[in-house]
């Protein structure tokens, strides 16, 4: 491993600690997601995936991700600075006029680590697609990652996509949906219920994993299992398991902080939960 366990979970933490703190500054914000996805976020960025903070749009001879959930910004933003990408100082200007972080990324900002823009949801595996399959018309050996929400799986695109890769066996993909049960407007049992996700997932003929999304370990362990299956004919899906809001004692669980800022009085509560293990920014 290029980091233990135990780095991981400090680097999580600190990115936990950006993102209320982001929220905050602004006013504005989606917390709840990036805090339950953070420790995806950081074993992707700082173990699992080949990359190159340099950035070059093309991303020839590496991994690649991409974030179809775009509303998570934060959760990413954090990850890209602490990965090298951009100065974390930069994370101050979250969602303020003419920041290149804007609260959904997008790409004419040319804020590096951004290779679409994404927040209308559902179209992030399509793009992941085409990504792959351009990585092998071209040889190159690198994987292409996804991130999703399960409310997202709502949208007609995502099934399409989930048919398509497998007709054509685009087995360098790995795609994980964030299962948190929640979207904007409560459980997404009560808004649309999703009915049984791994077995939709093996019927249209994926590799289905199911991993515990905030256990750092079981996260490491599962994304370098997905890693070890690809170039096997089918795309891969991991289900991943999270709470919404993960970290943040108040915010678990509920739908709630889905798209809510703390107050001065709740950033102080949500900050005396997560240790500073990197500098705040």
């Amino acid at each position: 491993m290029k980091s233990t366990i135990q780095d991981l979970e400090k680097t999580a933490s600190q990115i936990r600690r950006d993102i209320v703190r982001m929220v905050h500054a602004c006013q504005s914000g989606h917390p709840g997601g990036s805090l339950g996805c953070t420790d995806f976020f950081t074993a992707l960025y700082f173990e699992v995936m080949n990359h190159d903070p340099k950035f070059n749009m093309d991303g020839i001879g590496e991994d690649l991700f991409f974030l179809s959930n775009g509303h998570i910004s934060p959760v990413f933003y954090s990850t890209l600075a602490h990965a090298g990408y951009f100065d974390k100082a930069e994370l101050a200007t979250f969602r303020k006029l003419n920041t290149r972080l804007q609260g959904h990324p997008t790409t004419h900002e040319h804020l590096p680590g951004i290779r679409i823009a994404s927040g209308s949801l559902g179209q992030g595996l399509s793009v992941a697609i085409g990504a792959a399959l351009a990585k092998k018309l071209n040889g190159d050996k690198s994987l292409v990652f996804t991130l999703h929400g399960d409310g997202e799986l709502q949208e007609g695109q995502i099934w399409e996509a989930a048919m398509f890769a497998p007709h054509n066996k685009v087995d360098n993909l790995i795609s994980t949906v964030d299962f948190n049960r929640q979207q904007i407007d409560g459980p997404t049992e009560k808004v649309l219920s999703l009915g049984d996700l791994h077995a939709k997932w093996v019927a249209f003929g994926w590799d289905v994993l199911e991993m515990k999304g905030n256990d750092m370990a079981d996260v490491v362990k599962t994304l370098e299992l997905a890693k070890s299956r690809t170039g096997q004919g089918k795309p891969i899906m991991i289900l991943m398991h999270t709470e919404m809001g993960y970290g943040v004692d108040f915010m678990v669980g509920t739908h709630k902080w889905h798209g809510a800022a703390p107050n001065d009085e709740q950033l102080k509560s949500a900050l005396s939960q997560l240790e500073e293990t990197l500098g705040d920014y």
